[in-house]
């Protein structure tokens, strides 16, 4: 991932640590990777997509994914199959690592190093 300039999107309600499921996000927070080096970019205000207990609204999910599109990465709390699926088809690979934002993003990243490793 050297000189390689990557997007992510955090789920989050105070900037800070990754604690929102996906469908419940009323913000994602957008960090940009270079060499390794992470900068927080631009918070992007969305509707959520959940109402509890199972109950989606498809068409604001969707509208998420389309908000975050330029990411290649998702983290968040939780995420559903279903959300998980979704943000696949838009070529955003989601990971469950709630704490830290910035820690999280380190580990995210060391983790993608070491499966390309095995490619």
């Amino acid at each position: 991932m050297a000189d390689e300039r990557i997007l992510i999107a955090a789920a989050s309600d105070d900037g800070i640590n990754v604690n929102r499921h996906f469908g419940k996000a009323e913000k994602f927070y957008i960090y940009e990777s270079i060499d390794d080096e992470i900068k927080f970019l631009e918070v992007r205000n969305v509707s959520p997509g959940c109402g509890g207990c199972g109950n989606h609204n498809d068409s604001k999910i969707e509208a998420n994914l389309e908000a975050i599109k330029d990411c290649s990465y998702l983290l968040v709390e939780r995420i559903g199959e279903r959300s998980s699926q979704a943000a696949e088809s838009f070529g955003i690979e989601p990971y469950e690592i709630p704490g830290n934002i910035e820690e999280g993003i380190d580990k995210m990243i060391r983790y993608i190093k070491v499966q390309r490793l095995f490619d």
